[in-house]
Formats: structure tokens, sequence, C-alpha cells
């Protein structure tokens, strides 16, 4: 382990080699939580691993830390949650640079989860040692990191059961800032207040088999499949909300799975993914849809059916502009020079958790190269995130 890393002084750059350097694609912790329980340990954080496991689910491995009152101190609690497990490498000959090698080249850190998103959370510890540094681990508050291993899978095992522990056991958190790579186009451009609500719904479509010669004696599903489909992208969802841009509906597979070129199917499948605004909840959409379905299928006539299976993986969200935001584009305002826009694009993220317990919003690195081969973070926006994050300590703690 580096000298930066095994003393009271963190290095930004140091730490997020060494966390990239643990190959955590989801569920495995490949060290990364040690490591960071024996960088945060030295500055005070009283760690906890939180572990969990559900039937048909990996068990997961996840880090609380906490420095500064305990919950019955008082004082305000600031939260900075981020996960340290990453999504595979991919086609490993496409990368130039190992994936886990966290090499610096042309003033990039290469490597998977350098942008999504351990170096945020290298930037999160730097940040609270230089504001403890300052202020001493007794100030009037309390700082915490909460550190999933559960964000890039289901996220079952992570997040959503580490608040519920906390709630259980009386914690609260009094603001949040997730690190997920908000940055648009260059870094501190974009601050997440909120993300679309995902469902994906599987649709089976039934008509009646037969001989292609006899189109009398037959419904192809196919061929209703298709005018159902048109049905759910020949107009708008909707035209969007202040927050958010308009609900989008997209395809990603239609199976049919027949090999035979004289036979019509009796049924077809497709599936569709629906990213959805704070116009609606996934049932209220769920039920628009369904009614625009019902409409095409009376229309084709005969006795064809559909039937609808669905999984939500979270429901629209925000945070409305105020403290928090102002906290943190002030803080980017000052630091950077420039004027964050207040963002609900992209997908989602365990902020869709933690919005039932606190204010949360999501600031970070630049994203362009998440989830890409070469993924990279340029070491000035790390050394920079640390300095933002470190004055949004400050001016919470100073209010």
């Amino acid at each position: 382990m580096p000298d930066a890393l095994s003393s009271n002084v963190i290095d930004v750059i140091e730490l997020t080699r060494a966390l990239v350097r643990c190959e955590s694609v989801t569920p495995r912790e490949a060290g990364a939580l040690d490591l960071l329980e024996c960088t945060l340990t030295p500055l005070g954080f009283r760690c906890e691993r939180m572990d969990f496991t559900q039937a048909g689910t990996d068990d997961v491995a996840n880090l609380y830390a906490r420095v500064g009152q305990d919950k019955d101190g008082g004082g305000r609690h600031f939260c900075f949650a981020g996960h340290s497990d990453v999504v595979p490498v991919g086609d490993l000959s496409s990368w130039t640079i190992g994936p886990f090698s966290a090499e610096l080249s042309a003033g990039y850190l290469f490597g998977r989860g350098a942008a999504d998103m351990k170096g945020a959370i290298a930037a999160f510890t730097e940040a609270a040692a230089r504001f403890m540094a300052k202020r001493g681990r007794d100030f009037d508050g309390s700082i915490s990191l909460l550190i999933t291993g559960d964000e890039e899978g289901p996220a079952v095992n992570g997040t959503v059961k580490m608040l519920q522990r906390l709630a259980e056991r009386g914690e609260t958190i009094d603001a949040c800032v997730v690190g997920e790579p908000t940055s648009s186009k260059r870094f501190g451009d974009m601050i997440k207040i909120g993300r679309r609500g995902s469902m994906t719904v599987d649709m089976v479509v039934r008509g009646i088999q037969g001989h292609v010669a006899y189109p009398e004696r037959l419904d192809n599903a196919v061929h209703r499949l298709s005018a159902l489909i048109e049905a759910l992208v020949r107009e708008p969802i909707d035209q969007g909300s202040i927050h958010f841009q308009p609900t989008s509906l997209q395809f990603t597979t239609v199976d049919v799975g027949n090999k035979a070129t004289n036979i019509a199917p009796g049924v077809a499948k497709a599936r569709f993914n629906t990213r959805f605004n704070d116009l609606w909840t996934s049932k209220t959409l769920l039920a628009h849809l369904t009614e625009r379905l019902d409409r095409a299928n009376a229309a084709l006539g005969g006795n064809g059916t559909f039937e609808l299976t669905y999984e939500v993986s979270g429901e629209s969200f925000y945070t409305p502009p105020g403290p928090l935001s102002e906290l943190v584009a002030g803080a980017i305002r000052d630091v950077v020079g420039v004027e964050a826009e207040l963002s609900t694009t992209g997908g989602t993220s365990d902020a869709r958790f933690i919005r039932a317990y606190c204010p949360v919003l999501e600031f970070g690195l630049v994203g362009e190269s998440m989830h890409k081969v070469d993924e990279k973070s340029a070491v000035a926006d790390l050394k920079t995130l640390v300095r933002v994050y470190e004055t949004v300590l400050d001016r919470f703690f100073a209010a």
C-alpha cells in the first residue's frame, strides 16, 4: 500500500489508482472495501461492514463509515454515497491500457472505475481528510461515506438495505451527494437533481398459427405485434415537464423463434423499456400504455390477445432546486468558474433510494468514458473534485 494511503495524508490520485487495481466487478468486493476501511480508519472514521444476502441474489459487501458526532450527539450529518463495484471490461483486446492497471498517461488516469466512480470515492476521502485537518475530528456534526458493492447490479443487497439499517437504529442524514460522473462535456457543467423512472415490459402477443397459403385461417401474431408496437411508438407519450425531458419508450427485442417459411406464428414476443418523467408513476404509465394497446388490439378484430409483465427498477424522482443544489452549484462556481446545469437526464442511480431519506443530488467527474473501453478521468479533474467536495463540507458545516 502506498505511503499516501497508510497515513492521514490522502492523495486522490494514488487512492483512485489503488481502488482501480481492485477488480471489483459486481458483485465482487476484490479488496476495494478493505482498502477503503484501512484508509478511513486512521482518519477517525468508525467503519462498519454491512454485508447482505437474499435468496436468488449474490451476496454483496458494503461499507458504512462515519466520523464526528455519533447518532445521538447532535449536529448535522452530511453523507457522501457511492459504489465500489464496476461493470465488466467487455472485449479485453480492445483496451489500449490494461483495465485494472490504473496507468497514468497524457494527463489521464485510465482504468475501469476511474470515472464511474472510484475517482469520486477517493475525492470524498481526501476532501474529508482535508476538512478534518482544519476543523478536527470533533467538529459540530458528522460526515459519512455510504459505499455499496451492488449499484451496477440488481441493487438489492446494497444501498437500499444499508439505509433501512440506519433508519432502524435511528441514524438520520441531513443531506447527501452521490459521486456519479454527472459532468457532461467539461468538469462541473452538470449536476443531477433527479432521474427518470425506468420500467421494462415484456409483451406476449397471441394469434392463431396457420399455413401461410391460407391467410383466412390464421391470425399472424407478428402482424398483430407490429400493429401494437406502432400504437406505442407512433405518438409521443408526453411533452416533458419542468425538470424532465419527455418520456422515452424504446423496444429492445422482438422474438418469434419461427424457423419455418410456410407457417405464420401464433405467438410473438417483444420487450421495451421506458424512461419516464414525473408526470407518471410506473402504475399510471402502465395503465396508459395498456389502454393504447387495448384500442389497437380491438381495431385489429379477431380473437388475438396480448399479455404484459413488467419490472420497475426505479420511479422518477427529483430534489427541487433549493439549499443543497445551491450549495453544490455555488462550490462549483467558485472553485471551477462554471455555472452547473441542474439536470435529470441519463439513467438511474442509487439516489433513487436515498431520496426517501434526505435531500440528495449527484455530482462527479466527466462521464463520457464510463462503461466504455479505455475508461478514464483527467488527473486535473480528480484534484479539482476534491476542492469542490471540500468547499461543500466547509460551507455545509459553517451554516
